[in-house]
Formats: structure tokens, sequence, C-alpha cells
């Protein structure tokens, strides 16, 4: 099921990497920049919750569909998160524990379901919350301005990107800890 609603809209979060970039190297004013790649982010982080949305509501649900949604996430966040931190509105550091964090947890998924232990490292609150919080610490600080006169989104951007790394890591034990008696008995034999 390449092609259904849902996996278009997927497909649109891909997509707009390039975009999404390319904001910062067309020349535009700053602040329109920074508006247009904030406006973008919203809109394609958007798709995220739409796509679910339509897929359990259309029955259009697939296994390709379930693999494409979370690595469209993950390169949207990443490419972000890059970005803004050679705008120099991240720190490196969040950036190579966020990106680090995506890397060892795909991987450590990518193993169970190989050893047919996938159940042991499903989703769990905390990396949605991780997840939720990245989705509003990126455009704050992609915007890079005062919000309603007084709201310092560079600030608060920055508070919550920190925040997200936290969780980042609390997110990264939670699932190592799930995976370790599987990983236990896997090595013993």
């Amino acid at each position: 099921m390449f092609f259904t609603v849902p996996t278009l809209l997927t497909w649109t979060r891909i997509i707009a990497i390039p975009l999404l970039v390319g904001v910062f190297y067309m020349g535009l004013e700053h602040r329109t920049q920074n508006l247009i790649a904030t406006v973008m982010f919203i809109v394609f982080a958007a798709t995220d919750w739409l796509d679910g949305f339509l897929a359990r509501k259309l029955n259009q649900q697939s296994s390709f569909g379930a693999f494409l949604d979370p690595v469209a996430d993950k390169f949207l966040v990443c490419a972000s998160l890059l970005v803004l931190v050679d705008l120099q509105r991240a720190d490196v550091f969040v950036a190579l524990i966020i990106i680090g964090r995506e890397i060892a947890i795909s991987a450590l998924r990518e193993w169970m379901a190989q050893i047919g232990a996938s159940r042991s490292v499903a989703v769990h609150m905390i990396g949605k919350v991780k997840t939720t919080v990245q989705m509003v610490a990126i455009p704050f600080l992609l915007y890079e301005g005062k919000v309603l006169g007084t709201i310092d989104t560079l600030q608060w951007g920055t508070w919550l990107i920190w925040t997200s790394a936290i969780l980042t890591v609390w997110s990264m034990v939670y699932y190592l800890q799930k995976a370790l008696p599987e990983i236990r008995s896997r090595v013993k034999k």
C-alpha cells in the first residue's frame, strides 16, 4: 500500500525536508525565512497525527505505513536539528543525544523484531511525551523571535529542547531495560 492517502501524507514529511532546509539558503529576510520554516514544520509535523487518524478511519493501515511513519518523523526531526545547530539555535550536544538515541533505539527495535521480541520495545508513553516536547521545541527554535511581544521563542525552545534531550535519555534507558532480559537470554545462547 505505497500510495494510500495516509502513506502519501507520510511521504510529504520526507519530501518536506529539502524544502525546510532550503528556506534558510534562499536569501530571504531573516524573519521571513524563520516564519516560513516554522509554518512548514508545524504543517508537516501535523501530518504525523493526520496520517495515523486517516489510516484508521479509512481502514488503510499497512505494514509499509507502520514502517515509513516513524522513519519520516525521525528524518524531519533530525534534519531540523541539524539546521538548528548550523544556525546556532540548538546545542550540538542536544542534537547528538537526540539523533544518537534515534539510531540506537531503531537498531534495537530492528534486532528485537528479528529475534521475535519486538513487543518488549513497543512504543511507550515516555517516547510519545519525548516526541511531543521535540515537536513543540523545534518550531519555537525555528521561529527565533517574540510571540505576542513577550514570549521569547528561542528561550522557551532552548528549555524545551533540553527537556526533550533529558526525556530522550530517559526513554532510551526505559527501552533498554525492557529489552535487557531478552538480550541476556540471547547472549547466553
